[in-house]
């Protein structure tokens, strides 16, 4: 009635009627489906999506595609907000915020910092980062445990048909080697097409899961069967039924237009393997021997790992073991060593009842603990000495320089768990599956059978032990007391807000050569420990990214002392004595993990400024958030012009606006000097974070 004119006798008519009304709508009401079942008390609100969606769709009058859908259902204000595309910031309402231990910690002392009494939203830590894969996973799983109890609170892409040795993660590896590293930052990308419902629901997971790889912001199925029925099969029948009934906001409108499209047919891709030192060099596995004695990398495979995040469903793990199975009939076992790292704590639990964790250990492998391990550098590797040239192939999501093993000699190629059992069977990346023969123990030559495993288990899936831990019922007598000596934690001190006047002389503290991830920036693996502890962990900042100066990485000049040292303790040097710094880089800086860390380290030495030629879109944000400036050459070949013991202006800052491009002085050791023009992508909010001096500053400002 809100907007009609109400007239007395229509109320009388309203009111009369509205026993029965109340009845009816008490009748007909349905019972809240809960987000999951460890939150009761939160609720799934299709309808305030469906409502937000219509508002949009009626706004633009067009048909929407799903990657809209889901944007635009969760907006703060549908009718309000300003919605140009590639130009305007949207505010968001997401559903419930979940994280991972290592990066939780940094999350929760910032949480500490707020001053806000509870979450907004479900937030939940999952704790599968700061287990290191040593022996295997029970007595990983003790060390680990011990450890804390020691340190306490210390476009769319259009599908085709799926079958033998092709799975759902060389789809991705394919758009990889379309898209690049960077070919899908600034974009959702979006899969359809009649080739969708031949992927499973965790096969749809693996292929989203490894997105980021392409820069894109994240990547989406439309919702099918399968996803319904994984919901059923893992005791969420009652979200699939909810789901069912908003099936058309879960997909998307016909008629719907995309900015680009990819056309990837099933039934003609090969199994491919991407690598090394990159995800997105992709080779057909057929090639990839031929490929590598050309460029001269290790055909010995050293090490096969599959498993983690993105390849470690039932499916993955059954199609491996059927693999090992067909090997071990025949008296073989893994040429390679071979690491099995399990999902979750439910698919260890499967695997292990079903039998696949045995027949994977009989041929050689080692079932390590139910978490990231070699995946994020968590692996106390012994079989080779650093600086030593190997090769390892897994079924993980990146393979940076460096990210598993600290060795930067390691050529890792990221490949399907069926090509990586494969090749730690038969020992090099001279072996095609499709076409090769292996040698039986009795001499006999043979070939492995196209892999194959259920989809889902048979007898439903074993949950195996519970480990949740429910947050306190009543938290505000809880008090975090964090020891001034931990090395593992420390709470944050804010940082300084913008004094008001232009950045003058920075001090390049290093120009950057080539790819710079932020695995180069703030590198994982026994690093992770410090994840809570800023200063600590900043001991690693771009210790991995080579100085164009000497292509040496870590190994920088003190342009006060005239001597050289690591990039932190430079950086260090520096704040010591209020000279601030900028960072130069190269193309897609930042990109692979969205770590914070990355971002918090270069705030916490002293720099104000980092100028790249351009950013992973995540990273950028997350400068932002820092109050840092993350700035773009508007002509890349600027770049050049910038010389490792340059000093650079940013000038401009007094007008500091969206959409307003800044200017930077360049000085010269010869005392010449060059003016060029810095672009930046700060939104009016952001723009406030940088003059509080963080977002965090900036919401504690708003209390």
């Amino acid at each position: 009635i809100l907007g009609k004119c109400v007239t007395s006798s229509w109320l009388t008519d309203l009111l009369k009627g509205a026993r029965r009304l109340h009845v009816s709508a008490a009748f007909n009401a349905k019972p809240k489906v809960a987000m999951s079942r460890f939150e009761p008390g939160t609720s799934i609100s299709y309808e305030k999506l469906h409502e937000n969606i219509d508002i949009v769709r009626k706004r633009l009058n067009r048909p929407l595609t799903l990657s809209e859908k889901i944007v635009y259902g969760h907006l703060d204000d549908p009718v309000g907000q300003d919605i140009a595309r590639g130009r305007t910031y949207l505010r968001l309402r997401p559903d419930r915020v979940a994280m991972q231990d290592a990066t939780a910690q940094m999350a929760m002392l910032q949480f500490i910092s707020s001053g806000l009494p509870k979450v907004a939203v479900p937030s939940t830590i999952h704790c599968d980062h700061l287990i290191e894969a040593q022996i295997g996973g029970v007595e990983d799983l003790k060390r680990a445990k011990v450890s804390r109890e020691q340190r306490k609170l210390e476009g769319l892409i259009v599908v085709h048909c799926l079958s033998g040795w092709t799975s759902p993660k060389d789809v991705i590896l394919k758009v990889a080697g379309i898209l690049t590293v960077k070919g899908g930052t600034g974009a959702i990308v979006e899969y359809h097409g009649p080739g969708v419902d031949s992927i499973s629901c965790t096969g749809m997971a693996t292929i989203c899961n490894m997105g980021a790889e392409i820069g894109a912001t994240t990547s989406v199925f439309p919702y099918n069967h399968r996803m319904k029925t994984y919901l059923n099969k893992t005791g969420r029948a009652d979200i699939a039924a909810l789901a069912d009934e908003h099936k058309d906001d879960l997909v998307p409108d016909k008629g719907c237009k995309y900015d680009h499209v990819i056309e990837i047919n099933l039934s003609e891709l090969k199994p491919h393997i991407n690598g090394p030192f990159t995800p997105d060099l992709a080779h057909p596995v057929s090639e990839i021997g031929a490929v590598a004695e050309k460029n001269g990398w290790p055909l010995e495979v050293k090490v096969g790992l599959i498993g983690s995040c993105t390849n470690s469903s039932y499916e993955d793990m059954g199609r491996a073991a059927s693999l090992a199975k067909q090997a071990l009939d025949k008296g073989l076992k893994c040429k390679a060593a071979f690491t099995v790292t399990p999902g979750s704590e439910q698919i260890r639990a499967t695997i292990e009842r079903d039998g696949f964790s045995k027949i994977l250990r009989d041929v050689g492998g080692v079932v390590l603990a139910n978490a990231c391990g070699p995946c994020i550098g968590q692996w106390d590797r012994k079989d080779v000495k650093m600086g030593e040239k190997n090769t390892i192939v897994t079924s993980y999501n990146r393979n940076f320089t460096s990210r598993n093993d600290a060795n930067p000699a390691t050529h890792a190629f990221v490949t399907s768990p069926e090509i990586v059992t494969a090749l730690a069977i038969a020992g090099t990346l001279k072996f095609d599956p499709e076409t090769d023969y292996l040698t039986a123990a009795n001499g006999e030559k043979f070939k492995l059978e196209p892999p194959n495993g259920d989809e889902l288990p048979a007898r439903d899936f074993d949950p195996g032990q519970d480990t949740y831990q429910h947050p306190p019922a009543e938290s505000g007598s809880v008090m975090v007391d964090v020891s001034p000596t931990s090395t593992r934690l420390q709470l944050l001190e804010p940082f300084d807000k913008w004094n008001g006047k232009d950045l003058e002389d920075l001090q390049v503290l290093i120009k950057v050569k080539g790819k710079c991830t932020t695995d180069h920036i703030s590198a994982a693996g026994p690093w992770l420990k410090f994840r809570g502890h800023l200063d600590n962990i900043s001991n690693n900042m771009l210790i991995g990214a080579i100085n164009i100066e000497n292509d040496a990485v870590n190994k920088i000049k003190n342009r006060l002392t005239g001597e050289y040292g690591g990039v932190p303790d430079v950086a260090r040097h520096y704040k010591a004595n209020g000279l601030s710094w900028v960072v130069v880089g190269d193309d897609n800086y930042g990109e692979g993990s969205s770590r914070e860390h990355a971002a918090l380290e270069p705030r916490h030495l002293g720099g104000r400024v980092i100028l790249v030629k351009s950013f992973a879109r995540i990273h950028e944000t997350n400068l932002k958030k820092q109050g840092m400036l993350p700035l773009t050459f508007a002509d890349p070949t600027d770049y050049d012009k910038i010389r490792p013991d340059d000093k650079i202006s940013i000038t401009g800052l007094a007008t500091f606006a969206p959409g307003k491009p800044l200017k930077g002085v360049v000085k010269h050791g010869d005392g010449s000097q060059d003016i060029i023009n810095l672009n930046h992508t700060f939104n009016e909010n952001q723009v406030e974070w940088f003059h509080a001096g963080s977002a965090l500053n900036r919401m504690k400002e708003l209390q």
